[in-house]
């Protein structure tokens, strides 16, 4: 058709017949990865593998994915999906993907935290951000556990790990603060200062299935403003591996219990920390 010397050209039929035929209509889940992209988030997947020592069937597992899916995918005969490889971000507690440069959530290589808690750079700390079910004894009944929820994570701004609590049915005394990581030792410190005041946790590095245990210090609150310092086993256990948590104080004959119990008692056990005898 010619109008006014301008040729027009009728395009619908092409678009609503390839929309017809399906070729528009997948899911933006559905979307496959680059060859690029998939290489770099298998490479990914295997450095976070041997770094945690754990299976990939372990790893399908948590993402809720098939061994096979997760085997073609590393092996390079499929590539990756968009809602797997989120899947995997998830169960890893990673990013897998990279950001653009504009990205506000994107953090420069060369930016690394502080001296004082570690000088380490986000990549080599990202498997630890997440959200922890976290507990330890009951400093008001020796037969009760005292259960809240913990999550770590990076702060751009501070260009380093904070972590906040809650949950905690003494609100008031709920505790958020910076998380050093150094080198030397292999363990990981949540460090609370308030004005002085301190408040410390030594945890070991996370196990093959993501927690991790130690020793807490901080101080009782007794009668009136009494204070005595005070030692006790901790253990955070990734949120998502505990199908029903229940947070606050748990008695001895919750349903919770036992298996709160038995976290705490791998603390000492193992051991991941000593309290020695006076």
């Amino acid at each position: 058709m010619r109008l006014a010397g301008i040729t027009l050209v009728r395009i619908c039929e092409g678009l609503c017949g390839r929309a017809r035929l399906g070729v528009m209509t997948l899911s933006p889940m559905d979307k496959q990865l680059s060859e690029e992209q998939s290489r770099s988030v298998a490479a990914m997947i295997r450095e976070e593998l041997a770094r945690r020592r754990i299976t990939r069937q372990l790893l399908a597992d948590q993402a809720k994915i098939s061994i096979s899916t997760l085997e073609k995918a590393l092996s390079g005969r499929r590539p990756f999906t968009l809602a797997t490889t989120i899947r995997l971000e998830e169960a890893l507690g990673v990013s897998l993907r990279k950001r653009n440069d504009s990205s506000p959530a994107a953090t420069p290589l060369g930016i690394v935290a502080p001296g004082e808690v570690g000088f380490y750079a986000r990549p080599a700390v990202s498997w630890i951000e997440g959200v922890y079910l976290t507990l330890r004894p009951s400093f008001g009944d020796k037969n009760a556990i005292y259960a809240y929820r913990t999550e770590i994570a990076w702060d751009d701004k501070l260009s380093l790990l904070i972590f906040r609590e809650s949950e905690r049915v003494d609100a008031d005394y709920t505790q958020h603060g910076l998380v050093s990581v150094p080198n030397q030792s292999g363990h990981i410190y949540l460090v609370t200062n308030r004005q002085g005041q301190y408040r410390l946790i030594i945890v070991a590095r996370p196990t093959i299935s993501g927690e991790m245990y130690g020793i807490l210090t901080t101080l009782k609150v007794g009668r009136g403003s009494q204070l005595t310092p005070i030692a006790a086993p901790i253990a955070f256990v990734p949120l998502r591996a505990i199908a029903k948590p229940e947070f606050g104080r748990i008695a001895s004959d919750h349903p919770c219990y036992a298996g709160y119990h038995k976290y705490l008692q791998r603390t000492v056990e193992e051991p991941y920390a000593l309290f020695l005898p006076g």
